[in-house]
């Protein structure tokens, strides 16, 4: 027979019929930020191989704003989104040896169907999750799971960034980019970011070694040739980067090219990808380590109570905040 599962802490509010509540960003219908509501829903019970976390804090991503608007990989609502997560180990289900109630967690659930961390308590696979590094509190960690994993995979797992070699980063001021600044300059590159003028002085501090302020600069108007380029944007942004790569550079897009992306780049003899993120327990193990050595943080720009969720989302999707936001449940 199965070991019970481990568990601690109380299980909060009840229902009338005793069974375990928590509260929610949920919604019932695609829409605008309007749509999201502070929910009273059944709270969640840990399967085999997974973990329940009590939600301290969680990341918010330009993908929530999309899905919480549009229908793209999730199924129609209802719905809770979110897929960052910081927290506290509440119970571990059959089979999982890692971790135990009590113990403090980081990670990204598994992208794109298992959101859900915009809320009290939720459960995902053991292996979605990597210890809490101690010198961060859980609002810091809560910022760098889906950024964070993003850039290591686009720039380590696909590109093989090495030392000496020349990166573009579009957006480097933004979640994923500000990131993808830090974890280049760790693996000795060069790193040029594009960002409008007034966050060109927090690139630097970043550690980027130049700057392109996107909206009075042309990218393409230079002589520099890059072995990387990192595209948060898509569309006609990544087919123009191909211009800035040298034969047999690699272009990693975040978002769809133009239609032309892939025969401009075959034709110029480059890679161009385009990455979506995996839930990845080796790679975040490695960006605790990084955090842990000093060389990586999360640059929150604001938080927000879970209940406040639509006033983040209507921030958030403007598209001109530095770093992240995070949601704060406990």
């Amino acid at each position: 027979m199965p070991n019970p599962p481990h568990s601690a802490e109380s299980p909060g509010h009840a229902a009338p019929n005793g069974a375990p509540v928590m509260h929610a960003l949920h919604q019932t219908t695609l829409g605008g930020p309007e749509v999201l509501q502070l929910t009273e829903l059944p709270r969640p019970a840990p399967g085999p191989g997974q973990i329940l976390v009590a939600v301290h804090a969680a990341g918010l991503n330009p993908t929530d704003f999309k899905h919480r608007a549009l229908r793209i990989f999730l199924p129609s609502p209802p719905l809770t989104l979110g897929w960052d997560v910081s927290g506290t180990v509440v119970e571990a289900g059959y089979g999982v040896t890692l971790f135990r109630p009590g113990d403090e967690v980081f990670g990204m659930l598994p992208y794109p169907h298992g959101a859900g961390s915009h809320a009290e308590y939720v459960t995902g696979p053991a292996r979605a999750f990597a210890a809490k590094p101690a010198g961060i509190d859980h609002v810091q960690a809560a910022a760098l799971p889906l950024a964070a994993l993003t850039a290591w995979q686009a720039l380590v797992d696909t590109a093989g960034l090495r030392a000496g070699q020349r990166v573009l980063i579009h957006a480097a001021a933004g979640g994923v980019g500000h990131l993808a600044v830090q974890i280049a300059k760790e693996r000795g590159a060069h790193v040029t970011g594009t960002a409008s003028a007034p966050k060109h002085d927090f690139l630097r501090e970043l550690g980027a070694d130049a700057c392109i302020d996107h909206r009075s600069e042309d990218f393409t108007d230079t002589e520099e040739r890059y072995d990387v380029v990192l595209d948060a944007l898509g569309g006609q942004t990544a087919t123009r980067s191909v211009q800035v790569l040298r034969p047999g550079g690699v272009l990693v897009s975040l978002l769809p090219g133009a239609e032309d992306t892939l025969a401009t780049a075959e034709k110029a003899q480059v890679r161009a990808v385009t990455l979506l993120v995996e839930h990845d327990q080796a790679g975040m193990r490695a960006i605790a380590e990084l955090v842990d050595r000093g060389r990586l943080r999360a640059h929150v720009s604001d938080t927000f109570p879970l209940a406040e969720g639509a006033r983040a989302h209507v921030l958030g999707q403007t598209g001109r905040t530095t770093g992240k936001l995070v949601l704060t449940v406990r």
